[in-house]
């Protein structure tokens, strides 16, 4: 535990002594229990060594003073879709309760167009993207947090108009940050990493989506690495780019996918997550028939478990969500199947893994995990579930008077948030018991967006604007 502790502290003492030596560039960053660390694959063990002896020297009192504020300063971050830790779960112990189109909005900046991707906040500033000339234009927005001023905006031209639902703009891909670099997904146009003053660093095309619903799914960054789940269409892969340079580490294909000429809908826009199984960290993603879980350094698969694939369609939008050693998996068709299985094994672990298949309403947006249970709001009728993730039972389900959502469910300052399409966030209890309504938020826009939370505030992104929350 000790090796662990004196680990852990260098990792934090290292990435403040880059950060504040403006050498953070240079190092891959780990997401880890909503922390933001340095990878030891890319610290220098020169320096590493240096703080070793400085620890030894200074003892446990003095090391914990050292590590306390370091900590403090990136804990508030959410630089990701659904946040640190990619399970909608903010570390804040406060949160707005109560907010109107003109109570408790610190500011308010405006954006070109709708779009269904959400804010992340990193390292003081807010990042959210939205295209423009229906999808020829696709912009990544950087705002000062504080003040909501436009510090800079970056366009990537595509020449073309690809093909879209209505109800899902161009630009639907949230972006990833690292407190020095920023990574985002325009789809065909590819992925395109910036510093945090807007310098384009890298980009890698990696083929152009064919869907009539186009694309959606956001990356993530671990242990150096952009892991990004490309699709949909008829090809479809998890892949994974180096972080400083974007070059291909590994592609794993999925099989499968359809292109947009075929009748049977199917395509997968869920965002993988990093999950440890007995020790092993792993990519864990929701495909169109089976989810699976993939070695991160490598991309071959470690195990498999299906029951994803229902009779007309194969959609998948949510995240997996995990609690304890238990998988749980949504679809998106009214319908279909939602399903509970053990994490871990080899191969296809179906019949010794699944735990539970039951029939779901349609759902878009993810869930969150409080104490063995997953809370999740679905799409068409608009209610809101908790959900046993050990046998699938649903505990009790309410009607949310804000109307159906998209966005997902978020946790904050004990209290779940989630906005609906009319731009309406229900804030509700996690209570396995009974549903408990704490208060209704109406912006008056539409809204497909998840928020985000971050030192006491929160970012909402509707249809014509982005807004940061905060009660003073």
């Amino acid at each position: 535990m000790l090796i662990i502790v004196i680990s852990e502290t260098l990792d934090y003492l290292f990435y403040f002594w880059c950060w504040m030596a403006s050498a953070f560039t240079t190092f891959g960053i780990l997401e880890s229990e909503g922390r933001l660390l340095p990878s030891s694959d890319n610290m220098s063990l020169h320096v590493r060594n240096e703080l070793m002896v400085f620890l030894s020297r200074i003892g446990l009192a003095a090391l914990l003073a050292l590590l306390l504020p370091v900590a403090a300063a990136f804990a508030g971050d959410w630089p990701a879709f659904r946040g640190a830790a990619g399970n909608g779960v903010a570390q804040e112990d406060k949160a707005p309760l109560h907010w109107g189109p003109e109570k408790n909005v610190r500011w308010k900046a405006t954006l070109p167009g709708p779009g269904n991707s959400s804010p992340i906040v990193s390292r003081g500033r807010a990042f959210v993207t939205c295209a423009e000339d229906k999808g020829m234009k696709r912009n990544l927005y950087c705002f000062d947090r504080r003040t909501g001023k436009e510090l800079w905006v970056r366009t990537v031209e595509f020449p073309k108009v690809e093909s879209t639902h209505k109800s899902n703009p161009y630009c639907a891909s949230t972006p990833v940050a690292d407190g020095a670099r920023v990574v985002v997904w325009h789809g065909s146009a590819g992925v395109f990493c910036y510093d945090f003053d807007g310098k384009q660093l890298w980009k890698k095309v990696l083929g152009e989506i064919h869907h009539d619903w186009g694309y959606a799914s956001s990356p993530i960054l671990h242990r150096g690495k952009v892991i990004l789940n490309f699709g949909p269409g008829a090809k479809t892969f998890l892949t994974a780019l180096d972080l400083k340079t974007g070059k291909l580490l590994w592609q794993r294909e999925e099989p499968g996918g359809l292109d947009a000429t075929d009748k049977r809908m199917v395509g997968s826009w869920s965002t993988p997550i990093v999950i440890n199984v007995h020790g092993r960290e792993q990519i864990l993603c929701s495909m169109t028939t089976r989810v699976i879980a993939c070695d991160p350094k490598t991309g071959s698969l470690l195990w498999s478990c299906g029951g994803l694939s229902s009779e007309k369609v194969d959609l998948v939008y949510a995240s997996p969500v995990v609690a304890g050693g238990i998988g749980v998996a949504f679809t998106g068709w009214v319908n279909g199947p939602t399903i509970g299985f053990k994490l871990g094994g080899s191969g296809d672990v179906t019949a010794s893994n699944r735990l539970w298949l039951e029939k779901q309403p349609q759902r878009i947006g993810s869930g969150v995990v409080v104490d063995g249970r997953v809370y999740i709001v679905n799409a068409g009728p608009g209610t809101a579930e908790c959900i046993e993730c050990q046998t699938g039972k649903v505990l009790w389900s309410e009607r949310l008077v804000g109307g159906e959502s998209w966005g997902s469910v978020v946790l904050a300052a004990g209290r779940l948030y989630v906005t609906s399409r009319r731009g309406v966030t229900s804030v509700f209890r996690p209570d396995p018991k009974k549903f408990e309504l704490l208060a209704m938020n109406d912006l008056g826009e539409p809204s497909n967006a998840t928020p985000a939370i971050s030192d006491g505030q929160i970012f909402l992104r509707t249809d014509g604007h982005l807004y940061c929350i905060a009660e003073d």
